[in-house]
């Protein structure tokens, strides 16, 4: 099994147990999805994929959070919304860093 298969699986069991913890009670969902957003990071985007992985996860996060905005919402959108925004931060977060890493590296003559 490569490691790209290793992401992908991490990728859709972060979206289902983001999905899930918004009808059941799941111990230890937030590092969970946290955790599997860092494999996603890591894993699964390669650097020409970076900006358009980043552009899709701060609109994913602003769409997100506003929702946790609005009142009239259920609870169940509520967690299914706060675990989404973990799973994705962290992917974002690891992504961004390896961009930053690649624009700071210095020039090679």
């Amino acid at each position: 099994m490569t490691l790209t298969i290793v992401g992908h699986w991490a990728l859709i069991i972060g979206i289902i147990l983001a999905v899930l913890s918004g009808f059941t009670e799941i111990s230890y969902i937030t590092p969970t999805l946290c955790i599997l957003g860092l494999i996603v990071g890591f894993l699964n985007i390669q650097e020409k994929e970076t900006t358009p992985f980043l552009v899709a996860v701060v609109a994913l996060l602003v769409i997100g959070l506003s929702g946790l905005q609005i009142e009239v919402l259920p609870i169940t959108a509520d967690f299914i919304f706060e675990n989404f925004i973990a799973f994705m931060a962290a992917a974002g977060l690891v992504v961004a860093l390896k961009q930053i890493l690649v624009v700071a590296r210095p020039n090679e003559k």
